[in-house]
């Protein structure tokens, strides 16, 4: 069998390996149109805060050793330009402009995300970057270093761009972040939201919410970001609006997408092509509280349905039950979490929110160290259910939020959520958990 794998990170480089232990005479082929293959991207924020550490360093394995030690045939440089679904085979480019053809007889389309870019003038300036590959961190670690960046201005306030403001203050620059939404994270409460804001302010970085960039133009002393009625003066400008689904091959074969322009496929990761697959930042997913289709780029899932589709490709019926949502990032002491849907979100799809807002703190009443942690969740009037929970705190917050996370995927009801046997002492929270805490108080609020 010829098992055709394109793109070289998490979800392709996972179902390679996978492929490969599950039937070692398989003949697995991986297309890689960078030279950097299996890598931890989420690392990149925090390894660009330090200088002397190379970028190098977030290669979780190298591409020689999946060629000789798994027998993958890991072709670098190989770009895939479309894919003919009729004829079982696929059509690109080397690097050094050389044509290859190649037929398959399962494929697995793995190309992940790419950066949005916004189409206005400027945007392709020297000093003006995306971080979403390797490549773009290497970039960027080599322009502040050859440029001796001290100004940096950040387009947008998402996970990436406030994990970079933190990288960038780190290096003791100035960073300014711009975005046309008033709201500082749109999908968080208030409360949490403005504690997050205060910690980034009281950073020293510098937030204009309500302002749309017009262009990006260079000048005598770097970069200029023009907005609709300010103007930032930069020496990088980090572009971090968001990412979309790499999907034009996908398109251009005729394969069925969704959401966002991400590639359509079922529980068992199989795309409108019985032949092909797809996993992924390029693929959607199944959400586990509404149990519609969703797009949610997250490194688990994309390790997950890798695996996934190999045991599939080699003659299994693994499925995946689907995604939460749950993710955690850090800006500077804050921990920020979240998992399921947001009050709005409940909405849209039909449930009757309840939420409630509480505090409470990471450790238990008196023990040094006791910090506060605000805790976010949200309910269904009509079923009981636990439909969300988000959390903001300097610490015990990113692994709190997966007992969140594992109810979600079971369905509970805030009773029975408000009932579950929570680990308990001082140095690590209160005898009533935070979750357990906000679980009671919202209980009062539903019928």
């Amino acid at each position: 069998m010829n098992f055709l794998v394109i793109g070289a990170d998490a979800a392709g480089m996972s179902a390679a390996s996978r492929a490969k232990r599950n039937m070692p005479e398989m003949n697995v082929t991986v297309f890689e149109k960078t030279h950097d293959v299996s890598y931890s991207a989420c690392g990149m924020p925090y390894n660009i805060a330090v200088p002397e550490k190379a970028i190098e360093d977030l290669v979780v394995r190298q591409a020689q050793v999946f060629r000789d030690k798994q027998g993958i045939n890991l072709l670098t440089g190989h770009e895939v330009k479309s894919i003919d679904p009729m004829g079982k085979r696929v059509l690109g480019v080397t690097y050094e402009g050389q044509k290859f053809e190649f037929p398959y007889d399962k494929l697995l389309i793995a190309t992940g995300g790419s950066p949005l870019i916004p189409d206005l003038p400027g945007f392709d300036l020297p000093g003006v970057m995306a971080l979403k590959n390797l490549d773009h961190g290497r970039r960027i670690k080599a322009y502040i270093d050859e440029h001796s960046v001290k100004k940096a201005v950040i387009i947008g306030m998402g996970y990436i761009g406030l994990e970079m403001c933190d990288a960038l203050r780190a290096l003791g620059m100035e960073v300014a972040m711009v975005k046309p939404n008033l709201n500082f994270i749109p999908w968080m409460a208030d409360e949490l939201s403005d504690e997050v804001q205060r910690e980034v302010e009281s950073n020293g970085v510098k937030l204009y919410k309500g302002h749309s960039v017009q262009k990006i133009e260079s000048t005598n002393n770097g970069l200029m970001v023009v907005c609709d009625a300010l103007t930032l003066n930069a020496d990088m400008v980090i572009v971090a609006i968001g990412i979309t689904p790499s999907s034009e091959c996908a398109i251009a074969a005729g394969l069925e997408t969704g959401i966002k322009k991400a590639i359509a496929v079922d529980r068992q990761l199989k795309t409108s092509d019985e032949n092909i697959y797809a996993a992924g930042d390029c693929a959607d997913a199944y959400h586990v509280v509404t149990g519609e289709k969703t797009w949610i780029p997250l490194a688990l899932r994309a390790n997950r349905a890798g695996w996934a589709v190999a045991d599939n490709v080699c003659g299994g019926q693994a499925k995946l039950e689907g995604v939460a949502g749950t993710a955690v990032f850090k800006v500077f002491d804050l921990q920020i979490a979240r998992t399921g849907l947001t009050p709005k979100e409940a909405v849209k799809f039909g449930f009757d929110p309840v939420d409630i807002v509480i505090k409470s703190r990471s450790r238990a009443h008196g023990h040094p160290g006791s910090t506060t942690i605000q805790v976010h969740l949200i309910g269904d009037k009509k079923t009981g259910r636990l439909l969300g929970a988000q959390m903001v705190g300097k610490e015990g917050v990113a692994h709190r939020i997966n007992a969140a996370a594992v109810a979600l995927h079971n369905q509970m009801t805030v009773d029975r959520f408000s009932q579950t046997d929570l680990a308990y002492a001082p140095p690590f929270g209160p005898v009533w958990d935070p979750l357990l805490t906000a679980a009671n108080q919202l209980l009062k609020k539903m019928p």
